[in-house]
Protein backbone atom coordinates (compact mmCIF):
# COMPACT_ATOMS: atom_id res chain seq x y z
CA UNK A 1 0.00 0.00 0.00
CA UNK A 2 1.06 3.60 -0.52
CA UNK A 3 0.99 6.55 1.69
CA UNK A 4 1.72 10.16 1.49
CA UNK A 5 3.21 12.24 4.62
CA UNK A 6 2.77 15.78 4.42
CA UNK A 7 6.02 17.78 5.37
CA UNK A 8 6.35 20.29 3.78
CA UNK A 9 5.03 22.99 6.01
CA UNK A 10 7.21 25.92 7.57
CA UNK A 11 6.06 25.47 11.46
CA UNK A 12 6.37 28.86 11.66
CA UNK A 13 4.13 28.52 14.81
CA UNK A 14 6.37 26.81 17.05
CA UNK A 15 8.97 29.68 17.02
CA UNK A 16 12.52 29.07 17.59
CA UNK A 17 11.54 25.67 17.68
CA UNK A 18 11.55 24.87 13.78
CA UNK A 19 13.77 28.45 12.66
CA UNK A 20 16.32 25.96 11.65
CA UNK A 21 14.75 22.21 11.68
CA UNK A 22 11.37 21.25 9.69
CA UNK A 23 8.84 20.44 12.19
CA UNK A 24 8.84 16.92 10.81
CA UNK A 25 12.41 16.68 12.07
CA UNK A 26 11.14 17.76 16.06
CA UNK A 27 13.07 15.21 18.53
CA UNK A 28 10.27 13.70 20.58
CA UNK A 29 11.42 12.13 23.50
CA UNK A 30 14.91 11.12 21.46
CA UNK A 31 13.96 10.83 17.36
CA UNK A 32 12.54 12.62 15.02
CA UNK A 33 8.63 13.07 14.71
CA UNK A 34 8.66 11.88 11.54
CA UNK A 35 10.46 8.15 12.59
CA UNK A 36 7.01 7.80 14.87
CA UNK A 37 5.07 8.15 11.15
CA UNK A 38 7.09 6.05 9.04
CA UNK A 39 6.83 3.28 11.85
CA UNK A 40 3.44 3.53 12.25
CA UNK A 41 2.56 3.48 8.56
CA UNK A 42 4.71 0.31 7.61
CA UNK A 43 3.67 -1.45 10.83
CA UNK A 44 -0.04 -1.52 8.96
CA UNK A 45 1.26 -2.12 5.41
CA UNK A 46 1.81 1.55 3.86
CA UNK A 47 5.75 0.35 2.76
CA UNK A 48 5.84 2.45 -0.48
CA UNK A 49 5.75 5.91 1.44
CA UNK A 50 6.55 9.34 -0.71
CA UNK A 51 7.41 12.59 1.46
CA UNK A 52 6.90 16.01 0.45
CA UNK A 53 9.38 18.64 1.39
CA UNK A 54 9.97 22.75 1.32
CA UNK A 55 11.96 24.18 4.07
CA UNK A 56 15.65 22.79 4.28
CA UNK A 57 14.33 19.14 2.74
CA UNK A 58 17.76 17.49 2.47
CA UNK A 59 17.80 17.20 6.62
CA UNK A 60 15.11 15.19 6.38
CA UNK A 61 15.77 13.08 2.80
CA UNK A 62 19.53 12.76 4.79
CA UNK A 63 17.52 11.70 8.10
CA UNK A 64 15.17 8.99 6.57
CA UNK A 65 17.08 8.29 3.06
CA UNK A 66 15.81 5.08 0.93
CA UNK A 67 13.61 3.66 3.91
CA UNK A 68 15.27 0.76 3.61
CA UNK A 69 15.91 0.54 7.08
CA UNK A 70 12.64 0.83 8.29
CA UNK A 71 11.36 -1.85 5.79
CA UNK A 72 9.95 0.55 3.43
CA UNK A 73 10.61 2.41 0.04
CA UNK A 74 10.61 6.64 0.49
CA UNK A 75 10.66 8.65 -2.19
CA UNK A 76 10.42 12.45 -2.09
CA UNK A 77 8.74 15.52 -3.96
CA UNK A 78 10.24 19.37 -2.92
CA UNK A 79 8.00 22.08 -3.47
CA UNK A 80 9.81 25.24 -4.48
CA UNK A 81 6.84 26.78 -3.67
CA UNK A 82 4.10 25.55 -1.12
CA UNK A 83 1.29 23.45 -3.14
CA UNK A 84 -1.06 23.22 0.25
CA UNK A 85 -2.53 19.48 1.31
CA UNK A 86 -4.06 18.91 -1.87
CA UNK A 87 -2.15 20.92 -4.24
CA UNK A 88 0.84 18.60 -2.62
CA UNK A 89 -0.89 15.15 -3.41
CA UNK A 90 -2.08 16.13 -6.74
CA UNK A 91 1.98 17.15 -7.81
CA UNK A 92 2.46 13.91 -7.02
CA UNK A 93 -0.61 12.17 -8.27
CA UNK A 94 1.15 9.51 -10.44
CA UNK A 95 2.48 7.99 -7.53
CA UNK A 96 -0.51 6.73 -6.61
CA UNK A 97 -2.67 3.76 -8.22
CA UNK A 98 -5.40 4.77 -10.05
CA UNK A 99 -7.72 2.65 -8.38
CA UNK A 100 -6.00 1.60 -4.81
CA UNK A 101 -6.96 3.70 -2.00
CA UNK A 102 -3.71 5.46 -0.65
CA UNK A 103 -3.19 7.27 2.57
CA UNK A 104 -2.20 10.75 3.83
CA UNK A 105 -1.20 11.86 6.89
CA UNK A 106 -0.16 15.56 7.77
CA UNK A 107 3.32 15.30 9.29
CA UNK A 108 3.04 17.65 12.04
CA UNK A 109 0.84 14.65 14.06
CA UNK A 110 2.11 11.98 16.47
CA UNK A 111 -0.24 9.19 16.56
CA UNK A 112 -1.02 5.47 16.75
CA UNK A 113 -4.01 5.41 15.09
CA UNK A 114 -4.76 2.41 13.57
CA UNK A 115 -4.15 2.63 10.52
CA UNK A 116 -5.56 -0.94 9.20
CA UNK A 117 -8.99 -0.29 10.83
CA UNK A 118 -9.22 3.22 8.72
CA UNK A 119 -8.53 1.58 5.35
CA UNK A 120 -10.80 -1.83 6.06
CA UNK A 121 -13.81 1.02 6.53
CA UNK A 122 -12.41 2.89 3.30
CA UNK A 123 -13.20 -0.14 1.02
CA UNK A 124 -15.63 -1.75 2.83
CA UNK A 125 -17.66 1.72 2.50
CA UNK A 126 -16.76 2.02 -0.95
CA UNK A 127 -16.02 5.80 0.06
CA UNK A 128 -13.93 8.23 -2.11
CA UNK A 129 -11.97 9.59 1.42
CA UNK A 130 -12.37 8.22 4.87
CA UNK A 131 -11.26 10.90 7.32
CA UNK A 132 -10.34 9.67 10.87
CA UNK A 133 -12.16 12.31 13.45
CA UNK A 134 -11.41 13.43 16.81
CA UNK A 135 -13.92 15.53 19.42
CA UNK A 136 -12.20 19.13 20.41
CA UNK A 137 -13.89 22.52 20.81
CA UNK A 138 -13.29 25.51 18.81
CA UNK A 139 -11.31 23.51 15.55
CA UNK A 140 -10.78 24.85 12.33
CA UNK A 141 -13.32 22.03 11.33
CA UNK A 142 -16.52 20.93 11.88
CA UNK A 143 -18.08 17.54 11.01
CA UNK A 144 -21.23 16.13 11.11
CA UNK A 145 -20.90 12.22 11.59
CA UNK A 146 -23.94 9.92 10.64
CA UNK A 147 -24.36 6.87 12.28
CA UNK A 148 -23.76 5.04 8.56
CA UNK A 149 -20.51 6.84 9.01
CA UNK A 150 -20.92 9.26 6.29
CA UNK A 151 -20.00 12.53 7.15
CA UNK A 152 -22.78 14.98 6.06
CA UNK A 153 -21.81 18.40 7.18
CA UNK A 154 -18.21 19.93 6.88
CA UNK A 155 -17.44 23.09 7.63
CA UNK A 156 -13.39 24.09 7.12
CA UNK A 157 -12.72 27.72 8.75
CA UNK A 158 -15.70 28.18 10.50
CA UNK A 159 -17.19 31.85 11.31
CA UNK A 160 -18.50 32.71 14.64
CA UNK A 161 -21.87 32.29 13.10
CA UNK A 162 -21.00 28.91 11.50
CA UNK A 163 -20.15 27.53 14.37
CA UNK A 164 -23.64 28.22 15.89
CA UNK A 165 -25.26 27.70 12.67
CA UNK A 166 -23.30 24.05 12.52
CA UNK A 167 -22.60 22.96 16.15
CA UNK A 168 -21.31 19.46 14.98
CA UNK A 169 -18.97 17.76 17.48
CA UNK A 170 -16.44 16.58 15.36
CA UNK A 171 -13.39 17.68 13.93
CA UNK A 172 -10.79 16.56 10.90
CA UNK A 173 -7.76 14.53 12.74
CA UNK A 174 -5.18 15.03 9.54
CA UNK A 175 -5.39 11.42 8.56
CA UNK A 176 -7.21 9.86 5.81
CA UNK A 177 -7.75 7.33 2.91
CA UNK A 178 -8.10 8.75 -0.76
CA UNK A 179 -8.99 7.71 -4.03
CA UNK A 180 -7.13 9.39 -6.52
CA UNK A 181 -9.80 10.56 -8.86
CA UNK A 182 -10.76 13.00 -6.39
CA UNK A 183 -8.19 15.23 -7.39
CA UNK A 184 -9.23 15.23 -11.23
CA UNK A 185 -10.88 18.97 -11.00
CA UNK A 186 -7.37 19.84 -8.88
CA UNK A 187 -4.85 21.82 -11.25
CA UNK A 188 -1.11 20.18 -10.94
CA UNK A 189 0.97 22.78 -9.83
CA UNK A 190 -1.67 25.17 -8.14
CA UNK A 191 -1.71 25.30 -4.29
CA UNK A 192 -4.83 23.68 -3.06
CA UNK A 193 -6.65 22.25 0.28
CA UNK A 194 -8.30 19.42 1.15
CA UNK A 195 -10.44 20.64 3.92
CA UNK A 196 -11.47 23.85 1.72
CA UNK A 197 -11.08 22.62 -1.87
CA UNK A 198 -11.82 18.57 -1.87
CA UNK A 199 -13.79 17.32 1.05
CA UNK A 200 -16.85 19.98 1.08
CA UNK A 201 -17.36 18.74 -2.49
CA UNK A 202 -17.25 14.94 -1.90
CA UNK A 203 -19.63 15.53 1.00
CA UNK A 204 -22.04 16.97 -1.36
CA UNK A 205 -22.19 13.48 -2.91
CA UNK A 206 -22.28 11.19 -0.14
CA UNK A 207 -18.99 9.78 -0.83
CA UNK A 208 -16.95 11.51 2.32
CA UNK A 209 -16.70 8.82 5.64
CA UNK A 210 -15.23 9.45 8.91
CA UNK A 211 -14.15 6.99 11.79
CA UNK A 212 -13.91 7.91 15.23
CA UNK A 213 -9.92 8.07 16.37
CA UNK A 214 -8.92 5.17 18.24
CA UNK A 215 -5.84 5.69 19.27
CA UNK A 216 -4.49 9.09 20.55
CA UNK A 217 -3.01 11.45 18.18
CA UNK A 218 -2.06 15.16 18.72
CA UNK A 219 -0.91 17.69 16.30
CA UNK A 220 2.59 19.93 17.30
CA UNK A 221 1.28 22.94 16.34
CA UNK A 222 2.43 25.27 19.30
CA UNK A 223 5.40 24.46 22.44
CA UNK A 224 2.67 23.82 24.76
CA UNK A 225 1.38 20.99 21.92
CA UNK A 226 5.22 19.75 21.35
CA UNK A 227 5.42 19.32 25.13
CA UNK A 228 2.66 16.78 25.54
CA UNK A 229 3.79 14.91 22.38
CA UNK A 230 6.75 14.12 24.28
CA UNK A 231 4.55 12.90 27.28
CA UNK A 232 2.65 10.64 25.26
CA UNK A 233 6.03 9.59 23.74
CA UNK A 234 7.37 8.66 26.76
CA UNK A 235 4.27 6.70 28.22
CA UNK A 236 4.70 4.27 24.85
CA UNK A 237 7.85 3.73 25.95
Amino acid sequence: MRAMILAAGLGTRLGVLTEKLPKPMLPVNGKPLIEYNIINLVKHGFTEIIINTHFLPEMIRDFVGDGSRYGATIKYSYEEELLGTAGGVKNVEMFFDEKEPFLVLYGDLLTNQDLTALLQQHIQKKASATLILHQRNNSNSLVKLEDTGIISGFVERPSDSEREKYPFPWVNSGIQILQRDILKELTTGEFADLPRDVYPNLCKNNTLYGLPLSGERVAIDSPKRYEAACRIAESWR
